[in-house]
């Protein structure tokens, strides 16, 4: 089975969405998206600053490259590219920032509620926001930051048509033993499978 926290089913990501609020409502519903639709850890997450989501006219850019010092192995950065979802919930969210004059090139994208300051969310305040929606979710289970990263690890395998070594580049594993250990047989295909035999 699945070590560590577990990934979400469709039907608990849409309840999770319901469940934020607050005066940063946009901010963290655009952490909980963009996490899940670029597979991004939630180091790399925090790291990203408006200039590296913003393309040259002010749109919401196509490709989002987290740079090589924020990743976990520090070997290269990783280019994703931003599903549309994942733009609308950005787009919300800068929107919200240019309203209360935060919008410059070198600000925080999911920047820190502490007034005076101008800096990103800390990882620990980051599984706060996370787990205070999960919960509100009504879900179970070990949940954490890294729930994004195996629901979208879990998300790109189905849709590449479980390709282990694509699902690889996806996340951006060095070792495909990595990629093994976020992937967990689903216990609904699994039944299915038993049924058919």
């Amino acid at each position: 089975m699945l070590s560590g926290c577990r990934p979400l089913t469709d039907e608990e990501i849409e309840k999770v969405k319901e469940c934020f609020e607050g005066r940063y409502v946009l901010r963290d519903k655009a952490l909980f998206i963009v996490g899940l639709k670029t597979g991004y850890r939630i180091s790399e997450l925090l790291s990203l600053r408006v200039r590296d989501v913003l393309g040259p006219k002010g749109e919401i850019a196509d490709y989002v490259t987290v740079e090589r010092r924020n990743v976990k192995k520090k070997t290269q950065g990783r280019t994703v590219p931003l599903h549309p979802e994942a733009k609308e919930a950005l787009r919300a969210w800068l929107d919200e920032m240019e309203r209360r004059g935060l919008l410059k090139p070198d600000v925080p994208v999911f920047l820190s509620q502490k007034k005076g300051e101008i800096r990103p969310l800390d990882k620990r305040s980051a599984w706060r926001i996370l787990k205070n929606a999960f919960r509100k979710a009504g879900l179970s289970g070990k949940l954490a930051t890294h729930t994004l990263r195996k629901t979208f690890a879990r998300k790109v395998h189905e849709a590449l048509g479980r390709d282990l070594f694509a699902t690889q580049i996806a996340l951006g594993h060095k070792n495909i033993a990595t990629t093994v250990r976020y992937l967990s047989p689903s216990v609904e295909i699994i039944n299915q499978a038993i049924l058919r035999v």
